[in-house]
């Protein structure tokens, strides 16, 4: 399995003196002067990177790091990629940009998608390119089953997240980050997420109160709600409802999706079949902007130039994607994001049982470790933002995410090799056992 560019050169994380180093310090002391407040890993994670190769990156001191992020999923085979950067220099001088014309590079990138559907699924679905977001992607599918129910509610879960545009916020669990902005979409319902009894009663009863909705949002694995997997029979129930009350069911695939659960959709895990799929992140494999939802071809009732945008021809990241695939058929890739889903599964499992640590828990390549004081069990979120600071000097980048930002989260890229995932894990257990009081 190939995994660096530059095969040989970093084997391991290596920081030396204080971070920042005194270039990312400048770099960083730039930044605040000159973007926006809005910016959020700088503000945790307090480096300014110059190069990644594989799982590392290395910042403009010399620090070399364990990239546990992959850009919040994106680099689903790693940092430069040798034959992704081959294949995408070709694609780079005959074209790069086409809107929503047919090229062959789209044809193969639409093939490709289609092909790791099963095939009955395959049969029924019909591509929509959107801009190069998850949350544009969001909005595309429930802007589609809006149209073709001709019905207007939305409902969503609490936990979950589906992006920071105005719609995909509305659509979003998280109170704090839309508490500032007032007026956001109508029409939503938020319902306990793996709780499928509630939402059936709410959906079945006649004297209930609410209206039939026009789609019903879910993440078979909420991601930054704290690495949270939605249980089978909730999943199930969830699928059996909505197909019985005629309700199309979108699954948001955002950062599940293209194999970081161990499937190339994390939906496939669960027996289910949603109405639409929302994909995006890991698409290109190569960090590459584009977005799409697949939908049953029933929905497809919007008229021409409904959904559009104009960065949704991204030739590039066509065929990166192609290519991506072609890959990880070629290497194992999703063999591998179950085995070394495994391999964390057991070495994390020395932290259940630590009075601080309230859940480990993940699928594939995507886990997170729940922290709460263990007198009255809240949510701790200051120490898991010491764990985060702690793994960052010994050379581990990681996220966090959840209530109160509670949950230490990992990404790595699909294609990391049991060692690189032994060193991680080693230093993320010493640093919950080393920050808790």
């Amino acid at each position: 399995m190939t995994v660096l560019a530059r095969p040989g050169t970093w084997t391991g994380p290596h920081v030396a003196g204080d971070l920042p180093g005194p270039q990312s310090a400048a770099l960083l002391a730039r930044q605040e002067q000159r973007e926006s407040r809005a910016r959020t890993y700088p503000r945790h994670l307090p480096v300014a990177l110059a190069e990644g190769s594989g799982s590392f990156v290395r910042d403009v001191d010399g620090n070399v790091f364990i990239d546990f992020l992959a850009g919040a999923g994106v680099l689903s085979l790693g940092h430069g990629h040798p034959e992704l950067l081959a294949c995408v220099s070709r694609q780079l001088g005959l074209l790069t940009h086409a809107l929503d014309f047919p090229t062959p590079a789209k044809d193969a990138f639409t093939e490709a998608q289609l092909s790791m559907l099963d095939p009955g699924l395959r049969d029924r679905m019909k591509v929509h390119f959107c801009g190069p977001t998850g949350a544009n992607a969001v909005e595309a599918a429930v802007k589609l089953c809006k149209i073709a129910t001709g019905r207007g509610d939305i409902v969503s879960f609490r936990g979950g997240f589906h992006g920071s545009t105005h719609a995909a916020m509305a659509l979003s669990g998280l109170v704090a980050a839309k508490q500032p902005v007032q007026n956001t979409m109508p029409g939503v319902h938020f319902f306990p997420y793996n709780d499928p009894g509630t939402l059936e009663q709410a959906l079945t009863d006649g004297l209930g109160g609410m209206p039939r909705p026009a789609a019903v949002l879910m993440e078979l694995v909420q991601g930054e709600g704290g690495v949270v997997p939605a249980h089978p029979d909730f999943a199930r129930r969830v699928r059996a409802v909505t197909r019985e009350l005629g309700v199309p069911l979108i699954v948001d695939e955002v950062q599940t999706g293209c194999g970081r659960t161990g499937t190339w959709f994390a939906f496939e895990q669960y027996g289910i079949e949603p109405d639409v799929v929302v994909a995006s992140k890991a698409l290109s494999g190569a960090g590459l902007p584009v977005a799409l939802i697949l939908y049953n071809a029933v929905l497809d009732k919007w008229a021409p130039g409904a959904h559009i945008g104009t960065f949704r021809g991204n030739q590039l990241a066509f065929a990166a994607g192609v290519e991506a695939i072609r890959i990880i058929r070629r290497d194992g890739v999703l063999d591998n994001v179950r085995a070394r889903g495994e391999q964390i599964a057991e070495a994390l499992g020395e932290l259940r049982g630590h009075p601080w640590v309230r859940e480990v828990r993940g699928r594939g390549l995507m886990w997170g470790i729940e922290l709460a004081d263990p007198d009255g069990g809240r949510p701790a979120g200051a120490l898991a933002a010491a764990v985060q600071a702690h793994a960052l000097r010994q050379g581990l980048i990681v996220e966090l995410g959840g209530r109160d930002d509670c949950v230490v989260r990992i990404l790595p890229p699909l294609n990391v090799t049991a060692e690189v995932v032994g060193t991680a894990c080693s230093i993320l257990v010493k640093a919950v056992t080393s920050c808790s009081p």
